[in-house]
């Protein structure tokens, strides 16, 4: 099966151009718990964040996204300008009647008019709002697209890292699992001695009340279930990492979370110094783990 198994870190862009406007849209992820969607483009086409916040949230389930949006205008704009004829006509007709009126040479330029208020009006030109939208959807589209491919990629490279540590963590649980059954072996050589020490040899030793004693301290400190659900664990991890299911991050991070509360039963369990030593590599070896799994969407 192809892992889907994806980086909530990666960057995307895309670019379109209708011919009348040119969009440009960048597009980040960062790790973050929840699905966190921020949008920042031109005022006059704000009406369109909602549905560019949905399209990414149809593909993104997880992260912190922020979408960064330029529109540049490359036909005739979305601004007219217009000329007030019946207004310039007035000022002309009351410049040239000062001129006659004191005297001056009449030499009126089309930069004097430009000055006058009003005479030059700009207005927004109407936009065809479905037009605006197919041309920053396809652009939204393509940095999408390149984003969740950086996203894959770094999803693969993280994905052979875990796996390696959980080959790792088995490992180890194989080795508490050996040792296991030696500790009370272990158990009952040291309480035969300790006994005789104290008895200083004068008397036989109970053998039944000591086969009570050490199936007591075997049963106290049976990790059997433990390693089988950690077992279970490591297996449905690896699954889960070789499988198609996308957006896996939060089972992962509880699937660890499992494990780690195994862990912690067999390092209270038992005693012994060897297992101990196995528990805190394992902790050390889980921890990784767990920090990487925190960048999965």
């Amino acid at each position: 099966m192809r892992s889907l198994i994806k980086s909530m870190t990666g960057f995307g862009r895309g670019e379109m151009n209708d011919g009348l406007r040119n969009f440009t849209v960048e597009i980040k992820s960062v790790n973050h718990r929840y699905n966190d969607t921020l949008v920042k483009m031109p005022k006059h086409i704000g009406y369109l964040e909602e549905n560019v916040k949905k399209k990414i949230r149809n593909v993104i389930s997880r992260g912190r996204v922020e979408a960064y949006i330029s529109l540049e205008y490359v036909g005739e704009g979305d601004v007219e300008v217009n000329v007030d004829l019946p207004l310039a006509r007035s000022y002309k007709k009351a410049i040239d009647l000062l001129c006659e009126e004191i005297g001056l040479k009449n030499e009126v330029s089309v930069e004097l008019f430009a000055k006058f208020p009003d005479i030059l009006k700009t207005s927004k030109r109407e936009e065809d709002e479905d037009e605006i939208w197919l041309c920053l959807s396809r652009a939204v589209d393509i940095a999408l697209k390149s984003l969740i491919a950086m996203r894959i990629e770094e999803g693969k490279e993280l994905s052979k890292n875990i796996k390696s540590k959980l080959l790792n963590i088995r490992e180890i649980v194989k080795q508490i699992e050996n040792r296991a059954p030696l500790i009370v072996i272990e158990y009952k050589e040291k309480l035969c001695n300790r006994i005789k020490e104290l008895l200083d040899e004068k008397y036989e030793i109970d053998e039944s009340k000591l086969a009570n004693e050490v199936a007591f301290y075997a049963d106290k400190s049976s990790i059997d279930e433990e390693i089988v659900r950690l077992y279970s664990h490591i297996n449905q991890f690896i699954d889960i990492l070789e499988s198609d299911e996308d957006s896996v991050g939060r089972k992962l991070d509880f699937l660890v979370q499992e494990m780690n509360r195994e862990v912690n039963t067999i390092g209270s369990k038992v005693g012994d110094i060897i297992i101990t030593n196995y528990v805190v590599e394992l902790k050390s070896e889980m921890e990784k783990v767990r920090e990487q799994i925190q960048n999965i969407e």
